[in-house]
């Protein structure tokens, strides 16, 4: 179990190969300021995903775990990572290299498919039957029945949430950066 504990505890540098290729690759750029709009759109959705799992969650917010089903936890497993992986792809958008966004998409479905298999190892021996049956009824990655009763938006830990996850918008500074040196070098 170390090569999978290892990957769980180094997913946020595993995610970022193809990330620090989109910010020092300057060929190929579509040069589009749509997609730098549309980019910070699908970052903001996956920053609003990561809030509102946080929210349930309370992972950086130091309060005693359970195991979590309320939120979006109650649609898939594992909204963060899908959030991350929302964010991680408007970052490649956001550097208007196109083609290399099936890339990232495939690269952090890779990395945070093989963190999930351990992350579910190690709450099936925390939480046992209770994990069991959650797995049983709530899918991985894409929900399968939407009850708007049971979204839990706002809740008393909204803003620790955000607070939480707001070191989420220094990842895009260095790409608008890029697209301000990158429009020095090309006038």
């Amino acid at each position: 179990m170390a090569v999978p504990r290892t990957i769980y505890r180094f997913r946020g540098v595993l995610v970022s190969p193809p990330l620090i290729f989109s910010l020092v690759w300057f060929h190929s750029e579509l040069e589009n300021d749509a997609f730098i709009i549309v980019g910070i759109c699908i970052f903001l959705i996956g920053l609003t995903i990561r809030i509102w799992a946080q929210q349930h969650l309370h992972y950086r917010l130091k309060i005693k775990k359970k195991l979590t089903t309320t939120g979006p936890y109650h649609f898939v497993r594992n909204p963060i990572y899908i959030g991350s992986t929302l964010i991680c792809v408007s970052l490649t958008v956001v550097s208007e290299l196109l083609w290399l966004v099936p890339i990232t998409f495939l690269w952090c479905a890779t990395v945070y498919s093989l963190v999930v298999r351990y992350e579910e190892a190690c709450l099936l021996k925390k939480y046992e039957q209770l994990y069991q049956k959650y797995i049983l009824d709530v899918p991985r990655w894409i929900p399968q029945n939407l009850n708007f009763r049971k979204l839990g938006l706002l809740n008393d830990f909204f803003s620790a949430s955000v607070i939480a996850e707001i070191h989420c918008l220094l990842f895009l500074f260095p790409y608008i950066l890029k697209e301000v040196v990158s429009f020095w070098f090309e006038h």
